[in-house]
């Protein structure tokens, strides 16, 4: 880790348009989404308000067809764009979480904080845009 990090902020290293869910999905959708190992995190949004934040394991023990957001939560899965970037790394890393919400006054989804897989960095926007071209193009090739 950088030593630049260590007065950063979360607001300039957030992906800024994490995809996010409908309070209407069920948990049965939740459950395809997360057949993807890429997804760690689902973001439940209301009219831009962040309600929920659901990781694989809120979904056990939960039929199908009820909705998901009650599965989830917020608090440490949370966190304003102005927060310390080391310590909300370390906490993630603690944690064993690799996704962290960015809410705004409000409540206002704003990004996401992606810890990369191997630990050392977040995913920036470039990088996100990149990996769903490459994955767009490849389908194309299919």
């Amino acid at each position: 880790m950088s030593t630049g990090t260590d007065t950063a902020a979360v607001a300039g290293s957030m992906h800024t348009f994490p995809k996010t869910s409908p309070p209407s999905t069920t948990v049965g959708q939740a459950r395809e989404l997360f057949g993807n190992d890429k997804v760690h995190a689902l973001l439940v949004v209301d009219d831009g308000v962040l309600i929920a934040v659901v990781e694989r394991a809120d979904l056990a023990g939960r039929d199908d067809r009820e909705p998901v957001a009650p599965a989830g939560r917020l608090g440490d899965r949370v966190v304003a764009p102005s927060a310390g970037l080391r310590e909300t790394w370390d906490a993630m890393v603690a944690a064993g979480r690799r996704r962290v919400a960015v809410t705004a006054e409000g409540g206002r989804l704003v990004g996401l904080l992606c810890l990369k897989r191997s630990g050392l960095g977040f995913c920036s926007d470039a990088g996100v845009r990149a990996r769903a071209e490459e994955r767009a193009a490849a389908a194309r090739g299919r």
